[in-house]
């Protein structure tokens, strides 16, 4: 496909074409996760971060191994256990055969990068990582090594086993554009996932977009225009999130400790934006905030004591906000 379109709006149009042919590939071997496809692939190409928390068995890994040969990228996988350092994600110098030291590449030096259990590896390791993902850059040595582009972290988390595991500090959280839950199939999902991988014939998803066209798209949603009431819907969706502010509601000051920072209101712009392309609207609505709003603010609000006493969720008070 030429990368030269006449207006954004035929780029967008390309797009959403784009879209609806990579959701139709990876749908080939992932059976009924349709919106955690969407909001993966909302985050390639709005250039953000993903984290994916589900039990394990919920074909996490296919998901975005399946991603890195649908979009034509390189893909490493990183096992994270409590014994992984720096250099094992990183790479390290070595010495040759001259006695010249030489820098090894690590994992991280790829296009997307699958971190899975990420919670299992200490802080020292999570560091590392987020300086990759923040500054899509790794220092070694005292040298600087850019990593390829584009350049995605796609992390996966068990929510149910937490011993041994070094939970992720709010910093590096807010550094994941989107956090996705993955549920358990329906009984229907589940059959046609069982059908289809004890049998002999195994499901193969198609090449459909490479770095290229991920990169000029990425531009695109960046200069998509938005609207003042709709970028002021989302700076004050995040402002309702934090206690005793200008806009905070009677539940944010019950039940949350902490809100949503401004790269929350950044996330939701450029989120908004992004959904927005990918169903062929050429700028972004309320509903489009909307659509997005869950996955960018479950992990950036902090509950406190009177919200788990109740059985309160998350999501049950980003529902209330919206």
């Amino acid at each position: 496909m030429s990368l030269q379109f006449s207006s954004d709006k035929e780029a967008v149009d390309a797009l959403a074409q784009r879209y609806q042919q990579t959701l139709a590939e990876v749908k080939k071997v992932i059976i009924g996760q349709d919106e955690v496809v969407k909001a993966v692939l909302i985050s390639v190409f709005s250039n953000g971060h993903c984290l994916l928390v589900g039990v394990p068995g919920l074909a996490k890994t296919l998901l975005v191994q399946t991603m890195g040969k649908v979009l034509d990228l390189s893909f490493s996988r990183i096992q994270f256990t409590p014994d992984l350092m720096p250099g094992d994600i990183t790479g390290s110098e070595v010495l040759d055969d001259q006695k010249n030291f030489r820098f090894v590449k690590g994992p991280l030096f790829a296009n997307i990068v699958l971190a899975d259990e990420i919670n299992r590896t200490p802080p020292k390791t999570q560091s590392a990582l987020l300086e990759a993902m923040q500054e899509r850059q790794v220092t070694v040595a005292g040298k600087v090594y850019a990593l390829p582009k584009p350049f995605f972290v796609l992390a996966t988390q068990n929510p149910i086993e937490q011993e041994g595991t070094y939970p992720l500090p709010e910093a590096q959280l807010d550094r994941f554009m989107l956090n996705v839950w993955l549920d358990y199939p329906s009984y229907e999902d589940e059959l046609q996932v069982v059908r289809q991988t004890t049998s002999e014939r195994q499901a193969e998803a198609n090449t459909i977009i490479g770095a290229e066209e991920i990169l000029y798209f990425q531009q695109l949603i960046r200069r998509m225009p938005i609207t003042d009431n709709v970028l002021e819907y989302a700076v004050k969706l995040s402002n309702k999130t934090r206690p005793n502010s200008q806009f905070a509601t009677p539940d944010t000051n019950k039940y949350l400790s902490w809100g949503a920072g401004p790269r929350a209101s950044q996330y939701l712009a450029v989120g908004a934006k992004c959904h927005a392309a990918l169903n062929n609207k050429y700028s972004p609505d309320i509903e489009d905030v909307q659509a997005v709003a869950p996955y960018i603010l479950r992990h950036r609000i902090v509950m406190n004591y009177k919200a788990e006493a109740e059985g309160l969720r998350t999501d049950d008070l980003i529902k209330k906000l919206l």
